[in-house]
């Protein structure tokens, strides 16, 4: 034996003692498996040592295991939704059957008493193992989990007999039998996958849509909404019964709109919140998922689409001790991740940093977040107060909504606070105004607003199947490029069917910015009762740039479209 070689023990050394290989290939395929961090059944197998049938077999020998065959064993058999899609897909293991308290767990590698032990652990029943081929396992499980990819043709396919259709609507003093219908297998499959698939494609939001004739399943992907799927209409109520068991809502009210949220764990370190609303309509409820997916949150001021002197702005100002940063823009917009992003860059160990939200999007370690309801009387204003008696550093106000919250803001901006807060005006210069407009006296503006950003967002081009075009000078200047940029501009265009990578053209989204730093000449013509226009002419000869001269930059530097930037914000 090889020095520092361990003696062969369990598998390795039982298909030595059988003849299939010798010592020293044993030897390696351990030390082999061991680097690898891969179990020794599947190394062997993978690397065609030895046979699935014959690994399985010895193994089955080896640690006293039944061994059984999975092509003998049909799907109907298997406890469908027993374990959860994660459980089999994290450990590799299938449920064959269940007797009384007893579930037999289906394993290639017998040394997998995890996956036993946390089945067990999830469902309360003792498990047993049961020894089977590793190729026929992994067909089966392939088979098993795509069972959600094929659940549209499931829900759509006639043969669907086991479940029973009844009543349009559960009754409302039947709500057991309206929690059954919910967790029928092929409709947990289905709705899983339009969750699944929403996520995978970047989508902000899920629409499920009754109609008098049909019922359809809309996603918001780079700000667009698109069709994604049409169930039967006479599902409708099992897929409403669904999402409103998952969101924790009484599924037995129709009448009323609720919220309700859902946690989907996507893997072992990333999971996806989803916001929920129900919505009574004239043919059922509309259900409309918000997705939270808390990286949106943490992706760096890079990844924002800043230009280099917006970004000095932003960070500079973010530094001061005191100030407000305002960010306006209509809903969708990305005012919250700018928001995210600034908090981010703020949250250390030294800062005390309170959130008033409505609602707390997405959860952040290390900041004190507060959901405002104004049902018990916890509104921004309120939730405002109690922050400035908690030695605050940063605070953030989801949005100004009244003349009591600005005061209040503005106060703690003026007292040795950082303030971050909302708006929806149209432009930076309009929120000055906005804020006179509320009641604010325009001293108090000129003294506690540091920073404005005003924002949209559009899609990006697809990098891969992008088209230069050409357009004539003419209508460049008319769409506001100026004659030193022409001679070297070139422009591109999304191409209509798209590439395997993006979504007609487009692949994500870049935000375009007017950032409007306070000076002493702004100050000056806010205090003169200047309004936006006025406000907008002095902030020009201090070089500042608009929404579409920012979009303008985008479109010569190849990242967005001309027809896009004319879609998110018009000339």
């Amino acid at each position: 034996m090889s020095q520092g070689l361990q003696p062969l023990t369990g598998l390795a050394k039982r298909l030595v003692n059988d003849g299939v290989f010798s010592t020293e290939v044993a030897q390696d395929a351990v030390a082999q498996a061991r680097e690898a961090n891969q179990p020794l059944i599947h190394y062997i197998i993978s690397h065609r040592l030895v046979s699935a049938h014959r690994a399985a077999t010895a193994a089955s020998e080896e640690f006293g295991l039944p061994f059984f065959d999975l092509d003998s064993f049909g799907d109907d058999a298997i406890p469908q939704s027993l374990i959860s899609e994660a459980l089999i897909t994290k450990h590799k293991t299938l449920p064959l059957m269940q007797r009384d308290n007893r579930i037999y767990i289906a394993l290639a590698d017998p040394t997998n008493i995890q996956a036993l032990d946390e089945i067990k652990f999830h469902t309360g029943k003792t498990t047993e193992a049961v020894i089977v081929e590793e190729d026929k396992l992994s067909r089966r499980l392939e088979h098993f989990l795509d069972g959600a990819d094929n659940a549209m043709d499931a829900l759509e396919d006639a043969d669907l007999d086991n479940i029973e259709l009844g009543d349009d609507q559960p009754k409302t003093e039947d709500k057991e039998s309206a929690e059954d219908a919910a967790n029928e297998t092929p409709i947990v499959r289905f709705i899983n996958k339009v969750l699944m698939d929403a996520i995978k494609k970047g989508a902000s939001d899920i629409h499920f849509e009754p109609y008098e004739k049909s019922y359809r399943v809309r996603c918001r992907i780079d700000g667009m909404l698109q069709e994604v799927h049409r169930p039967p209409l006479n599902l409708a109520s099992r897929m409403t019964a669904r999402l409103k068991v998952m969101s924790r809502m009484d599924i037995s009210e129709r009448r009323v709109p609720q919220d309700g949220r859902i946690k989907l764990k996507v893997s072992a370190k990333r999971a996806i919140d989803f916001r929920v609303n129900t919505l009574p309509t004239l043919w059922g409820e509309k259900i409309v998922l918000r997705i939270l997916d808390p990286s949106s949150a943490k992706m760096g001021v890079e990844a924002l689409g800043f230009e280099p002197d917006q970004k000095e702005a932003y960070l500079t100002t973010l530094e001061q001790p005191q100030g407000m940063i305002l960010v306006t823009g209509p809903t969708g917009s990305g005012k919250t991740v700018s928001l995210y992003t600034g908090l981010n860059i703020l949250n250390t160990e030294e800062r005390n940093i309170s959130t008033a939200e409505d609602p707390v999007e997405i959860n952040l370690e290390g900041i004190n977040q507060v959901h405002v309801n104004a049902k018990v009387g916890l509104t921004f204003a309120e939730a405002l107060r109690s922050f400035l008696r908690q030695d605050p550093d940063v605070v953030m106000v989801g949005e100004i909504r009244d003349l009591e919250t600005a005061e209040i803001s503005i106060k703690a901006a003026q007292t040795g606070h950082m303030v971050l807060s909302t708006l929806h005006t149209n432009s930076a210069p309009e929120t000055l105004t906005r804020l006179r407009n509320m009641g604010v006296p325009a001293f108090n503006i000129a003294t506690s607003v540091s920073l404005i950003i005003a924002q949209r967002l559009g899609r990006r081009l697809c990098e891969s199947c992008k088209e230069p075009v050409n357009l004539p000078e003419a209508a460049l200047l008319e769409e506001g490029f100026t004659p030193n940029q022409i001679p070297d501009l070139q422009l591109y265009a999304a191409n209509a069917d798209g590439c395997s990578k993006c979504n007609r053209g487009y692949k994500g989204r870049v935000g375009v910015y007017e950032m409007m730093k306070m000076s002493p000449e702004i100050a000056e013509c806010i205090m003169e009762n200047g309004n936006s226009i006025d406000i907008l002419r002095v902030a020009q000869q201090q070089g500042f740039r608009t929404l579409r001269q920012s979009g303008l930059l985008k479109v010569a530097a190849g990242v967005t479209s001309l027809e896009e930037l004319n879609r998110v914000i018009k000339i």
